[in-house]
């Protein structure tokens, strides 16, 4: 009778504890990402959790407001920004582990989603273009740089009128595809994407027309038990895999 119940017994503490193991949250790292990274970030995210088994959730928005967020305490375990800025804020709050590191380097374009449109800066005088479409430059870096470029010369005042403002990088693509503005500024990445590529005519930006749009990477410390799982994503996203990923998507990298 004893080693019936002692039988029972263990085959109901196996059970609970099998229960337990089936109910248990699987390990998911939250990862803050600014919108021009958003189609590089997908498949940085499937490369890294093929790799490790490690799954992952993105929260795409612009940098300014992703910030705001986690100063308010989002539960994010990495910040990907679109320049070091707003994590460099974040680390002078106290709310990452590391000061941040620049993981690569962001490029400018202008694109119209017509073939039949070539886009130019000298185009966007045209009386043709009726709406130009930027992210809003207090909380987007690529807002910020397109308007460096448009504060450039005599442009400002001859297009002012015609801009239109995106919260982010993929509000502003959006305008540009859904024809709410005949042209935009957008990053390379966006245009590289594998949705959107070779869907109307895109033109880079020369550089040298606005401030270095340097991308940093920053490990939150809202939850301890995340950071070494943060910090191997941070790893990956520098190595070479995730180096040739990001080239890919049109960013410059320092490796």
């Amino acid at each position: 009778m004893d080693v019936k119940k002692t039988s029972l017994l263990l085959l109901i503490v196996s059970l609970v504890m099998q229960c337990g193991c089936v109910n248990k949250p699987s390990e998911k790292l939250m990862i803050a990402t600014a919108a021009n990274m958003r189609f590089a970030m997908t498949s940085l995210v499937e490369a890294f959790s093929a790799e490790t088994g490690i799954s992952c959730e993105t929260i795409v928005s612009s940098s300014g407001k992703l910030t705001a967020q986690i100063a308010q305490g989002a539960p994010f375990d990495l910040f990907v920004s679109a320049d070091m800025k707003y994590p460099e804020e974040l680390y002078r709050l106290g709310l990452t582990s590391a000061p941040p590191k620049i993981y690569a380097y962001g490029k400018l374009v202008l694109w119209c989603a017509h073939d039949d449109v070539e886009p130019s800066l000298a185009i966007l005088k045209d009386e043709s273009i009726q709406r130009i479409a930027i992210a809003n430059p207090k909380t987007a870096p690529y807002g910020r740089a397109a308007m460096e470029v448009i504060n450039h010369d005599f442009y400002s005042e001859q297009i002012k009128d015609k801009l239109v403002y995106g919260e982010s990088i993929s509000q502003t693509s959006q305008f540009i595809i859904s024809g709410a503005a005949s042209i935009g500024f957008t990053a390379k990445s966006v245009v590289l994407s594998p949705e959107i590529i070779g869907k109307g005519q895109w033109y880079e930006i020369d550089n040298s027309l606005y401030s270095p749009i340097e991308q940093g990477v920053v490990v939150l410390n809202q939850n301890p038990e995340m950071i070494d799982v943060a910090q191997q994503f941070k790893r990956f996203l520098f190595s070479a895999k995730g180096q040739k990923t990001l080239i890919q998507y049109g960013y410059e990298v320092s490796q």
